[in-house]
């Protein structure tokens, strides 16, 4: 089945399977694929089928779709293509079972995921091979406040999101010498030891207490 692999600034932050014949993708809530960014259009672009053939098509937006690059109205997509909406890029899995590595951290991970923290805490897409996991030191992230206080969540895959989207988010990425966070979009200001967050990547340390969109979240390893 194809799939859509969505990364910002070469860090996976979700993974859709293709298992309807018309995907929208845009900026308002509605959409299929939703990418909550100013420079994405509300109803963006669409990814539908014709036969066995996937194409992506421009729904006149304001920065347009670009597949490989250049700018397009309506293009036939092929496995391994790389869509630009905005800052976003997406790469299309055409071809079940072969790994997009192009935009996957680390590089000899097969699937990355995309889970969620807020009031309701949860986990996402995708999954880790067992040797990858026993490979990596465990770890988590234990909420500490807010109404899920108490709730802890195990970090099984690649690339984990945390926080509200549209308020702030923040993803903490499993790397081979360790985990870093980093903040990935919205207007608030999320914190690492009272620190402010930018977008570069930073290491993680067991104890350390990340803080978003009004809750506390402590990293905890080993």
């Amino acid at each position: 089945m194809p799939k859509m692999i969505v990364s910002i600034d070469e860090v996976v932050i979700k993974e859709v399977q293709l298992v309807k014949d018309r995907t929208t993708i845009g900026r308002r809530p509605y959409n299929d694929v939703v990418i909550d960014n100013l420079a994405v259009s509300g109803e963006h672009a669409v990814v539908q089928f014709a036969g066995n053939d996937v194409y992506i098509e421009d729904l006149n937006s304001t920065n347009g779709t670009y597949v490989n690059g250049k700018a397009v109205k309506r293009q036939q997509l092929a496995h391994g293509d790389s869509i630009e909406i905005g800052k976003y890029k997406i790469k299309f899995a055409g071809e079940l079972g072969q790994a997009v590595a192009a935009v996957e951290k680390p590089p000899a991970a097969k699937n990355s995921g995309f889970a969620q923290l807020n009031a309701n805490p949860s986990t996402g897409f995708g999954t880790i091979s067992a040797t990858e996991a026993a490979a990596s030191l465990q770890a988590s992230i234990k909420v500490l406040s807010g109404v899920a206080s108490g709730r802890e969540v195990l970090l099984s895959k690649v690339v984990t999101t945390i926080g509200k989207p549209g308020v702030a988010v923040a993803a903490i990425t499993r790397r081979q010498q360790g985990y870093v966070v980093h903040h990935v979009e919205g207007s608030g200001n999320p914190t690492l030891n009272g620190a402010p967050l930018g977008p570069d990547p930073v290491a993680l340390q067991n104890g350390d207490v990340v803080e978003l969109a009004g809750t506390k979240m402590q990293f905890i390893q080993g």
